[in-house]
């Protein structure tokens, strides 16, 4: 059943989503040659709990850091450690935070220093791809029109979905129905209602599209060891179009 949230709801959420803005801009300034994974994980949770708050990943499912710390051809559920980071890597920050019983969700891929040409035609164009599946979320629309709209932008550029992984509903709980693949026909799926709370979620290879899970359990990267990207938000679907909630507001829309 997909749960449609009261405002009250909503303001808790957007608290939420707030904290993970915050974070997340407190990552793109320590993102440097030199540090830590773990130093990283540290900043991100000392933050949360500043904020009277979370980490919603910390203890999920038994994970043991409040982010995932996902480097080069890693794509999801890093996990921080001592790997320091190098000029020309790439990290996807993955960061929830739970605020008075309700979660916010976002990822962001960044660049470490200079990067390549290659690594910076992926970032620009999965994070396209997120705003061109969130250019379809409105009222009455159905969901696979979100998911088509994700895959169209990164293939056309040459790039590969992932299709193990996929975005989801959330609330009071991390993950909720609905499940959102980032490929897919178009107008296909439950229409979107006002209240709805989405995290939507790209995740693109520069090689083919498939992923493997190393031997932690946790930490998936690409089968042939491309570079990957993977961009987050937390989304409400309003009367009139859609709400991004993981957002700041001295920082635009991350």
């Amino acid at each position: 059943m997909i749960i449609c949230k009261s405002e009250a709801e909503l303001v808790l959420m957007r608290e939420a989503g707030r904290i993970v803005a915050e974070t997340h801009r407190l990552m793109a300034e320590a993102v440097q040659p030199g540090i830590t994974t773990k130093e990283l994980d540290h900043i991100a949770e000392t933050y949360i709990r500043s904020q009277g708050a979370t980490p919603s990943f910390k203890g999920y499912n038994g994970f043991p850091a409040s982010i995932c710390a996902s480097v080069n051809e890693q794509l999801v559920h890093g996990f921080p450690g001592d790997r320091k980071l190098k000029e020309g890597d790439i990290i996807t920050i993955d960061i929830g935070a739970q605020y008075k019983g309700y979660h916010g969700d976002s990822a962001w891929t960044y660049p470490v220093g200079r990067i390549s040409e290659t690594a910076r035609k992926l970032l620009e164009v999965t994070e396209r791809s997120l705003y061109a599946g969130l250019a379809k979320a409105k009222a009455d629309v159905r969901l696979s029109t979100i998911s088509h709209a994700i895959q169209t932008c990164a293939e056309e550029e040459g790039f590969s979905i992932v299709r193990e992984y996929e975005g989801h509903g959330i609330g009071q709980n991390l993950h909720e129905e609905p499940e959102i693949p980032n490929y897919g026909m178009p107008d296909r799926g439950p229409r979107l209602k006002p209240g709805m709370v989405l995290a939507i979620e790209p995740m693109v290879n520069v090689g083919e599209r498939y992923v493997r899970t190393l031997e932690d359990n946790w930490t998936v990267v690409t089968a042939d060891g491309s570079l990957c990207a993977h961009f987050e938000h937390t989304i409400a679907i309003t009367p009139d179009g859609y709400e991004i909630l993981t957002k700041s507001e001295g920082t635009g829309e991350r």
